[in-house]
């Protein structure tokens, strides 16, 4: 009989401007985030083939939203994953901004 797999985990990993989700020590996958000022944009979010169907992007999404509360910052959802998120869960809605032109343009220019 097989172990069960350990609960995912999230973790915000600073130095890559990510959070991660792990199974069982492995990378499954990531949202991507630049901070604008007080604004955490959002624009990718992945998660690898071997860990799909399980609801992972949601966990991590979910998880990386309610850290950005924590800290003070507000979510700006580029990522079309995290924008349809936010659609269903409406208790982010107060710390939500729009995505505008101008995040865009300096979205562009720090991703070159």
């Amino acid at each position: 009989m097989s172990q069960p797999s350990a609960a995912p985990t999230v973790e915000r990993n600073d130095a890559k401007h990510r959070y991660e989700i792990h199974v069982d020590g492995e990378r499954a996958g990531l949202t991507a985030y630049l901070d604008h000022g007080a604004q955490r944009v959002f624009y990718h979010t992945e998660v690898d083939e071997a860990f799909a169907g399980q609801g992972l992007a949601s966990r991590l999404v979910q998880e990386a939203l309610t850290d950005v509360r924590a800290s003070g910052k507000r979510i700006v959802p580029v990522c079309p994953y995290v924008a349809k998120f936010l659609n269903k869960h409406e208790e982010f809605a107060d710390i939500t901004d729009p995505v505008t032109p101008e995040v865009l343009r300096w979205l562009d220019t720090e991703l070159g």
